[in-house]
């Protein structure tokens, strides 16, 4: 049974509220595991089920009537969770990276709906559910407050950012609510535009030593304007894909990290360059 997971609201900054409790964002594999009638089933979040791409899950020690939320991470040598990998371990089950199972919540318990619990309560009965944790099967950690120390904190460590959550909020099965928000760990970046996609908008982007540096898709209109009027006192050449640009045109850009092959995640445009 699939249930369509409640989703998270961007906050630009992490605030300082006991209201809400802070946890580790993790960069990973958003999961619905579910068991009835002694089958696990493993979803995404859009509704794939990929239950034989995880079979290490398969068998956990958890009752039937049990619906979980988690993430699917694989971590690096410093225990800091690492996407590529965990997305070359969906990929290929030749890999060898090692999974974790990281829950953190119950939305089916004992064959009920709990949706309607408050957020605490349902942290008690995952506290129940996985009252030991493991490499492989666990808890997402929590604290009350504090999101402005912690955000420093996964700063420090180069971690992808925090999540706050209002500590008496329901579960809203397929929503995006305000009760539970991000604050991404964004870096910043000075590059030059060196060329545009012809079939879907696209901005190749190169670091300012002239190495390339990724493919820029989030634009607001008003800037992606702005960047129309000029770009073609630019053009040196182009092919079926792509229009290629003497990368003069300079831009701001925030992404998530760079990759192993030194590229910027998922850049987006904050504002022109001088």
């Amino acid at each position: 049974m699939f249930i369509s997971p409640m989703l998270l609201h961007k906050s630009t900054h992490p605030f300082n509220d006991d209201s809400y409790i802070t946890e580790l964002k993790l960069d990973g594999f958003r999961t619905i595991l579910t068991k009835f009638d002694d089958k696990v089933r493993i979803y995404t979040r859009h509704n794939n089920e990929i239950t034989s791409r995880f079979p290490e899950l398969v068998n956990l020690p958890i009752p039937n009537g049990t619906v979980l939320d988690g993430e699917v991470i694989v971590t690096d040598n410093l225990g800091r969770p690492d996407f590529e990998a965990v997305m070359e371990r969906f990929m290929s089950r030749k890999s060898d990276h090692q999974i974790s199972y990281s829950v953190f919540d119950v939305i089916y318990y004992n064959d009920e709906n709990i949706t309607n619990l408050p957020l605490l309560d349902r942290k008690e009965i995952l506290n129940e559910l996985i009252y030991e944790d493991t490499p492989l099967f666990n808890k997402v950690q929590w604290i009350e407050g504090n999101a402005l120390q912690y955000f420093q904190a996964i700063k420090h460590h180069e971690l992808e950012g925090i999540v706050q959550k209002k500590a008496d909020s329901n579960y809203q099965i397929n929503k995006r609510s305000h009760d539970w928000l991000k604050v991404i760990n964004y870096q910043y970046e000075d590059v030059y535009i060196s060329g545009i996609r012809k079939d879907e908008f696209g901005l190749l982007l190169n670091f300012e030593n002239g190495n390339y540096a990724g493919l820029l898709e989030f634009m607001p209109p008003v800037s992606r304007k702005d960047f129309y009027k000029q770009y073609r006192d630019y053009v040196i050449e182009e092919n079926d894909k792509f229009v290629y640009l003497d990368p003069k045109i300079k831009a701001k850009v925030k992404y998530r990290n760079l990759t192993k092959k030194g590229l910027l995640r998922i850049p987006s445009f904050v504002e022109w360059a001088n």
